[in-house]
């Protein structure tokens, strides 16, 4: 039990994304879509000091220019080149605004949330799930997604950001419950795929889609770890005795052709054995006891030395001779 906690915290502390930092990051680059409307507002005010400072105006006009000006700030907004903004008027859906410049009746219109249509990486987690096996495993995923629907993401689901969040750790749980250990090991691409089908079921209908989805880590117990390291170890083990044995075979094979050709060359096999004795004296560098009539062997591999090099030197005078 103590093994698994810490295996709890070391997955916990294995999380590379900040989202607090990159909140607050979003939040202030938001601010830029409004320095339009602090120009403007720089503008008004300064308009207004020189008019009230080097012309006669009435104050009735000086507050209709201040109204009109404070109207103009309001009705403007901009939306960056990848948000869509979709807009309530008087309560009821209206439109979906953006790119660029845009125009809103102020009090009448209500700008419901600026939605990114861009691909959005989430990362999510189903903790100590077990396998269809009763495996206990953590299970670490990013899904790939983007709203292709403004409209649909804003109007059919309250928080569509949270929501796709708790659908794919929802798919994820079904999916480690419905497959053994060995198949999350082995086919991450094709639990990656069934994921991907699933969320897209569920969240077509928010104008939402899935482009596709990844298992990042699997994390075991470390006593299931040891265990199938063993196995591994037992597999591999087995593989290189099967390999041995088959080498064994072939080299058996060699030497059952080879004794076939000795069988009708005493000569040969005799050479052959003394060639496997100087070997092993050159190798070891021992003294080797040998029966005593061993000599002869030598004695018959010098006389077949002999013989063959005379014969050698008798082809040679022959064909000298011809030549003559």
């Amino acid at each position: 039990m103590m093994q698994f906690k810490t295996r709890e915290k070391e997955f916990e502390e294995k999380r590379e994304f900040n989202p607090v930092f990159w909140n607050l990051r979003k939040k202030l680059f938001a601010l830029r879509r409004y320095r339009f409307n602090y120009l403007l507002l720089l503008l008004g005010a300064g308009g207004y000091y020189l008019l009230s400072q080097y012309s006669q105006l009435p104050p009735l006009i000086a507050k209709v220019y201040i109204t009109l000006f404070v109207m103009l700030i309001f009705c403007l907004r901009i939306a960056f080149e990848w948000e869509r903004v979709p807009i309530l008027r008087i309560g009821n859906y209206s439109r979906v605004k953006g790119p660029g410049l845009f125009f809103m009746i102020p009090v009448m219109d209500t700008i419901i949330d600026y939605i990114d249509s861009r691909i959005r990486v989430t990362d999510f987690t189903a903790e100590k799930i077990l396998t269809k096996d009763s495996v206990p495993v953590y299970v670490d995923a990013i899904i790939f997604w983007m709203v292709w629907d403004a409209k649909k993401a804003v109007l059919e689901v309250e928080n569509y950001r949270f929501a796709v969040s708790l659908s794919a750790k929802t798919a994820l749980r079904d999916i480690i419950g419905k497959n053994s250990l060995s198949k999350l090991l082995t086919d991450r691409d094709g639990i990656g795929h069934q994921l991907q089908k699933i969320l897209d079921a569920k969240t077509n209908p928010w104008g939402i889609t899935s482009q596709s989805v990844e298992i990042k880590d699997i994390v075991i117990p470390r006593s299931l770890e040891k265990a199938m390291s063993k196995e591994a170890q037992a597999e591999r083990a087995k593989n290189a005795r099967l390999i041995l044995g088959e080498a064994e075979v072939e080299v058996a094979e060699k030497y059952a052709e080879a004794s076939r050709k000795y069988e009708k060359n005493d000569t040969a096999l005799q050479l052959r054995s003394l060639n496997l004795l100087m070997e092993s004296m050159k190798k070891n560098n021992s003294m080797i006891l040998l029966p005593s009539d061993t000599t002869n062997l030598f004695n018959l591999a010098s006389a077949s030395a002999v013989a063959r090099q005379a014969k050698k030197k008798g082809k040679r005078d022959k064909g000298k001779g011809g030549q003559e």
